[in-house]
């Protein structure tokens, strides 16, 4: 099973393509910094792994339209290895995170950063009756 949870920032702004096809498919790419632990900076806190990350579709339309620079993301994905033969002659292998599901890990209000919310729900379904209309409801 090919199964990865990952939690970190997005370093940068996605960048977004569509395949050129009969219906184009929205494909979205990002550097995810996630901590490292056992990897540590000249201060001795923990460093970061720059991970980059691939969504297709609607994943990649979610990107495109609400993740930005900063943004703290929770991203179920895979991981996808391969190599090509670079203009010099030399093999070069790459390693892509695959997304199949990503999620907000904190508000746009706490980040702070990043591009537009979700778009939200009202804070509860409940409308505010005039006076004087209450009696004219049969359930109140």
């Amino acid at each position: 099973m090919n199964k990865v949870m990952l939690s970190g920032r997005t370093v940068d702004v996605p960048t977004v393509s569509y395949t050129k096809v009969d219906k184009p498919l929205c494909v979205a790419r990002y550097r995810l910094a996630v901590t490292n632990r056992f990897k540590k900076d000249a201060d001795g806190k923990p460093g970061a792994d720059f991970l980059t990350c691939v969504a297709f579709g609607k994943q990649g339309e979610f990107a495109e339209k609400y993740v930005g620079k900063g943004t703290k993301l929770i991203v179920f994905e895979r991981i996808q290895t391969g190599s090509y033969v670079n203009k010099d002659g030399v093999k070069v292998y790459t390693t892509e995170i695959i997304v199949d599901e990503q999620e907000f890990a904190e508000s746009k209000a706490k980040a702070g950063t990043g591009a537009a919310a979700a778009p939200t729900k009202p804070a509860d379904d409940f409308v505010t009756i005039p006076e004087g209309l209450e009696e004219e409801l049969p359930f109140v």
